[in-house]
């Protein structure tokens, strides 16, 4: 059962189950002449050929709203392409393959290298970037609404609830974050637990509060992969290359976007996804790299909202962060009893002390380079300093889907 409580500075539209599917995709269908929609769906290759992809094909075939999909493809060969352009021919929206390993989108990063502008390594920021340029250049769509492709409890809700708030004239919204709990044979979503929130409260224990903390403890689910924008707003943003991707871009709506046109929405009951492993020993791979590149996004975001970042600042910050952590472990072993779910105190002690170590990792790469890796520039910047650099990108895309 739903809650109605609106804890924060971020509007929740909150899923009370008084409206059917049926009657939010109506309207949509209404809202779409005036207002129309495209989907992005950024997937590597490894999961194109999963169950959880022909579950989202044949959710997508019923959501006659949508008037195009894009589906931004990393890491895939010819053979690889082929294979999810078949996989997606059966749609009925107009559907186009951003391949991202390709040779002419290649060519096109090699030219924005060429003129000093950095996007990064192939990744979820540069694919969700180049998908969004792709749907930029054609200057059709209203709002873009964008979810992963491991979803393994995928149901088409989760676009119908994604798109109503900016779709809709009534709400008019500009960005909006999917939210869900991720609890099923046991409660996962570790670094939201374990790392962001007491994260978030550690950081108000020692600076204070301040209006962008307060704004970031809004979001139910920060880290959650699904979201929707205006394309206006989307010629406009920044983008993480990197594992920082998801919190960055609440960053960057805070500096963008009135908060009274941000919102959160709840997608569905039940949602579970391909789970990325600790890799506790690791600091290049898995949850580990995850908040070693969080936190760098986090300190250079709190050093533009004026917070002075040092070395005993970094200290006392962990020290707060690792008390809180641990309280935070008791307190969801304590959920986990009430509701007769299994619960590994150990493991999660474990995260902790992986977080905390990717909290030291990152305060100190921050502190010896505190303006990091670049964020990928916005469109609007690109346009200025290539003019021609969309169209190019729209032919590309276009001759590679031939």
């Amino acid at each position: 059962m739903s809650d109605f409580h609106q804890t924060g500075i971020v509007s929740t539209l909150h899923r009370f189950h008084t409206s059917s599917l049926d009657h939010l995709e109506r309207q949509l269908a209404e809202f779409a002449k005036k207002r129309p929609i495209t989907l992005v769906l950024p997937a590597l290759y490894g999961d194109v050929k999963r169950d959880p992809m022909k579950r989202i094909v044949a959710n997508l075939k019923q959501t006659s709203y949508v008037r195009q999909v894009v589906v931004s493809l990393c890491g895939a060969d010819r053979a690889g392409f082929d294979h999810t352009a078949e996989l997606v021919s059966t749609l009925p929206q107009r559907v186009r393959i951003v391949w991202n390993s390709g040779d002419r989108i290649l060519h096109l990063c090699e030219r924005l290298e060429e003129n000093q502008l950095t996007v990064g390594p192939e990744g979820k920021g540069r694919a969700v970037w180049m998908a969004l340029g792709y749907v930029l250049a054609g200057e059709t769509d209203y709002l873009v609404a964008l979810h992963d492709c491991d979803i393994v409890t995928y149901d088409r809700e989760i676009i119908a609830r994604l798109c109503f708030p900016l779709a809709s004239p009534n709400l008019n919204y500009k960005f909006c974050k999917g939210y869900y709990s991720r609890v099923s044979d046991r409660i996962y979503g570790r670094v939201t637990r374990l790392f962001i929130g007491p994260l978030l409260r550690a950081v108000e224990t020692v600076v204070g509060d301040t209006p962008l903390l307060a704004y970031l403890s809004s979001f139910r689910y920060p880290l959650a992969g699904e979201f929707s924008m205006t394309c206006d707003l989307a010629r406009m943003m920044r983008f993480e290359a990197d594992w920082g991707f998801d919190f960055g871009l609440l960053v960057e709506m805070y500096r963008k976007c009135s908060v009274k046109s941000i919102c959160q929405t709840a997608l569905v009951d039940t949602y579970d996804h391909k789970h990325q492993s600790l890799s506790a020993g690791n600091p290049d791979a898995g949850l580990f790299k995850m908040s070693i590149d969080i936190t760098r996004v986090f300190f250079r975001t709190l050093a533009s909202e004026g917070i002075a970042i040092s070395e005993g600042l970094t200290k006392s910050l962990l020290t707060t962060y690792l008390r809180t952590a641990q309280d935070t472990v008791k307190k969801y072993d304590d959920d986990a009893a009430i509701n007769n779910l299994p619960f590994d105190r150990h493991e999660e002690s474990l995260a902790v002390h992986t977080f905390a170590e990717g909290l030291r990792i990152g305060g100190e790469s921050f502190l010896n380079a505190p303006l990091g890796n670049p964020e990928i520039p916005t469109w609007t910047r690109i346009a200025s300093a290539i003019p021609d650099f969309l169209p190019l990108l729209r032919e590309s895309v276009d001759e590679d889907n031939r």
